[in-house]
């Protein structure tokens, strides 16, 4: 046998070694961290079934800031920087410590229980990564394939609190570096997605799912009339990201401690619920977003789900910005609909996964998060306002660590961080 034949079947053998081991450690990653999403699908049932069952708890949210900022101190994470910590373990190397995910659980939690206004996935995303990177320094991986350890943790912490496992399996992948997707981690992120999902549906974990029962037919004038919407949905972006950025160096900029700065955001939510009258914009909005779908939403709704993320995010409390992304994307969308006598159901829809697409430079991702929870019925209307939205949203991001490897208007290699 010669040296080439040799060579050949070493290489062969290398390479199924290797499959062999991601696809042990992306079932591991996706059993424990599935079992983790479910505990905090549970955990956040019952605080927001607390919460609306005793509407007065609102005024201890203050309360609540101080009690965050006490374990984030007690456990010596004062500068933690949430997602954008995570996404900088991926392609910086930062240290990604494993206190993030009982923090962020049990905070998240708090915040939800006692009426702020933030999301889960958010939330979810640090434990899986925190979780993940836990394990490849447990079986001492190299820094490259701890950072694949991190992609599984993701992908399968947002498989199973959202359900939605094909978005979920790229979302890892696509948020870190726009541009430029790490397909050395598909098949891990597919099977620890997979894995999962299906042990939060073994559990019980009911995923939404929304039907869209008026999808006019794709014509000139109804391409004309979404593509307006995702241009439209594009600067609500744009104004989401700048607020809740805008609204955290407000807060420190006349908030120097943080324990005053979570006091004062608290009391400012709690101000803000009573002038609204109501708790439509505290806690996650899902309940929101389906009323959208059938057509009633008030018009301010988009405005004033964005205001209370950021001043909720901003002063310190913990939870996640995209299922509030989705809240503003389909009022937004359906008072579109609404104001033009088009279909506001399918606005609805097309504003969910634009505003999300705007806020993250995700576009794969939001195609098929679209799939996932809305049905192929609306494909045509989904990838048009998809692609517009990505263009045009900019250079704005949720996450400043994440990175713009390529321009969005030219076969440039740019590299800079979100806006």
């Amino acid at each position: 046998m010669n040296d080439v034949i040799k060579h050949k079947i070493k290489h062969n053998l290398h390479r199924g070694v290797v499959s062999v081991k991601w696809v042990v450690f992306s079932i591991i990653v996706g059993t424990i961290v599935g079992l983790c999403g479910t505990a905090f699908y549970y955990g956040m049932t019952l605080v927001t079934l607390v919460r609306v069952q005793n509407p007065r708890i609102i005024f201890l949210l203050p309360i609540g800031g101080l009690i965050i900022v006490g374990l984030y101190h007690l456990l010596h994470d004062e500068k933690d920087t949430g997602t954008n910590l995570v996404i900088s373990a991926i392609h910086s190397g930062d240290n990604l410590p494993f206190r993030m995910a009982p923090l962020i659980f049990i905070s998240t939690l708090i915040t939800h229980l006692f009426g702020g206004s933030a999301g889960r996935e958010g939330a979810a995303l640090q434990i899986g990564g925190s979780i993940g990177n836990a394990l490849g320094r447990l079986f001492r991986f190299d820094e490259k394939d701890k950072h694949v350890m991190i992609m599984c943790g993701m992908s399968a912490a947002f498989s199973a609190l959202f359900g939605t496992p094909m978005a979920a399996a790229i979302f890892s992948m696509e948020m870190v570096s726009v541009g430029i997707m790490y397909y050395i981690a598909l098949v891990p992120c597919v099977i620890s997605s997979l894995v999962a999902h299906g042990i939060a549906v073994y559990f019980g974990v009911s995923n939404e799912l929304f039907l869209i029962d008026d999808i006019p037919s794709f014509g000139i004038l109804s391409s004309i009339k979404i593509s307006v919407l995702a241009i439209l949905c594009a600067l609500v972006s744009i104004l989401f990201c700048v607020v809740l950025h805008q609204s955290e160096a407000l807060y420190k900029k006349f908030f120097k401690n943080p324990y005053l700065r979570v006091f004062v955001g608290g009391c400012i939510i709690v101000a803000l619920t009573l002038l609204v009258g109501n708790q439509n914009y505290n806690g996650t909005g899902i309940n929101i977003i389906e009323k959208c779908l059938d057509g009633s939403v008030r018009p301010e709704a988009f405005l004033l789900k964005i205001i209370f993320t950021a001043l909720t995010l901003g002063a310190g409390y913990k939870g996640g910005e995209i299922v509030p992304s989705f809240f503003t994307g389909a009022a937004f969308g359906c008072l579109f609909g609404n104001l033009l006598g088009f279909s506001p159901t399918l606005c609805t829809a097309v504003g969910m996964t634009s505003v999300f697409c705007g806020v993250t430079n995700c576009p794969i991702t939001s195609l098929l998060i679209s799939f996932e929870l809305f049905g192929y019925d609306g494909m045509p209307y989904f990838l048009l306002s998809v692609a517009f939205s990505y263009m045009l949203s900019g250079y704005f991001g949720l996450y400043r660590s994440q990175k713009i490897i390529y321009s969005k208007y030219k076969t440039n290699y740019i590299n800079k961080t979100t806006h």
